[in-house]
């Protein structure tokens, strides 16, 4: 028959005597994680980031994308009513106030006047994969996260543009065309 005799510890744990001589027997009302228990839910919370972080990139890239669509639309009600006000679309954006205007990923919007303009030929014009032009009134477009852009659509800079095509019939990134 064992008798326990109650002692006070750093470890609050109870002496119990036996036999076989006092052995240290932990109090069930010990609260506490032990490390394993720590590693695993570290591990578990670890392995849920990997797994979130690319959705959350690509949500984030997706918004963006919806936001430069939304400005462009924006501008491109300013200058249809720059057009009706003066019977000639802009030469620049900065006719209808909009030159300081960003895209979501800090470059300014680039806008060419077609129909009027003082384009020659079409070597300025944005063009399709059959190097046909877009636009036969302005083209408008965000040069997307590189900040780069090149004239076909078919260049690697010009990829991840976000543009206005088809005289406003399309809008979003090259490589949906």
């Amino acid at each position: 028959m064992a008798i326990r005799t109650s002692i006070a510890s750093a470890n609050r744990s109870t002496w119990e005597h036996t036999k076989k001589g006092y052995r240290t027997v932990p109090k069930a009302n010990i609260l506490g994680f032990t490390l394993i228990e720590v590693m695993v839910s570290v591990c578990i919370i670890g392995v849920l980031s990997a797994i979130a972080t690319p959705f959350y990139i690509g949500y984030r890239e997706r918004a963006r994308v919806v936001v430069a669509i939304s400005d462009m639309k924006t501008i491109e009600t300013a200058i249809f009513n720059f057009f009706s006000n003066n019977s000639a679309l802009p030469d620049t954006l900065a006719q209808v106030g909009l030159d300081n205007f960003r895209d979501p990923w800090g470059n300014p919007y680039a806008y060419l006047r077609i129909d009027g303009g003082d384009v020659t030929g079409k070597g300025k014009q944005r063009k399709d994969h059959f190097m046909v032009p877009v636009n036969t009134d302005f083209d408008l477009y965000s040069m997307g996260k590189d900040g780069a852009s090149t004239s076909p659509f078919t260049a690697k800079a010009s990829r991840d543009d976000i543009v206005r095509a088809y005289n406003g019939g399309f809008y979003g990134k090259v490589s949906d065309i």
